[in-house]
């Protein structure tokens, strides 16, 4: 980028307002934040929580790392909108939507919905059943959230991550 000297100030001055302006465009595009940052992370949060109150847990807080994260792997998953897992380091629950309309809350409800699922006296799922990802919301000793969302390319649908930390869902322990 070339130096604006003073003849061309009023000039330089407009394409700076137009690169911060197509900056902040751009940044806003990628982390969806749905009338503020704040109140994306509440639509992530409160069902959530009121999931964990059922159950008498601590409510879940807002990470801000663990939201980058999920907005990093959400963008990895941007092109082709596969359901599958990061691998990484936290504890993680994955959806996928048809079409562009998808809210956190939906996502967060159909994870939640398979608590039908789990019997917490044989700590396990019902035969044929998914369970995992509303044990994970209720694990007590996960105490963060970082979650994102992302329009997948060619409409192809939505894919919407969260990922806890500490993680849970570990073999043979009750989430509770």
């Amino acid at each position: 980028m070339r130096h604006c000297v003073s003849t061309h100030s009023l000039s330089c001055l407009a394409l700076l307002v137009l690169l911060i302006t197509v900056t902040a465009t751009h940044a806003t595009t990628v982390v969806p934040t749905q009338n503020g940052p704040r109140s994306f992370a509440k639509q992530f949060l409160n069902p959530q929580n009121a999931a964990r109150a059922v159950v008498r847990l601590r409510p879940l807080v807002w990470d801000s790392k663990l939201a980058r994260y999920a907005q990093w792997y959400a963008n990895q998953r941007r092109n082709d909108c596969a359901l599958e897992h990061s691998n990484g380091p936290y504890g993680e629950n994955i959806f996928w939507g048809s079409g562009t309309g998808w809210k956190p809350a939906q996502a967060v409800s159909a994870w939640v919905e398979e608590r039908q699922w789990y019997n917490y006296w044989h700590n396990s799922c019902a035969d044929g059943q998914m369970c995992g990802h509303y044990t994970q919301i209720v694990w007590s000793t996960t105490s963060k959230v970082g979650c994102a969302s992302v329009v997948c390319s060619g409409g192809k649908g939505t894919f919407i991550t969260c990922n806890y930390d500490p993680p849970g869902n570990y073999y043979g322990e009750r989430p509770y």
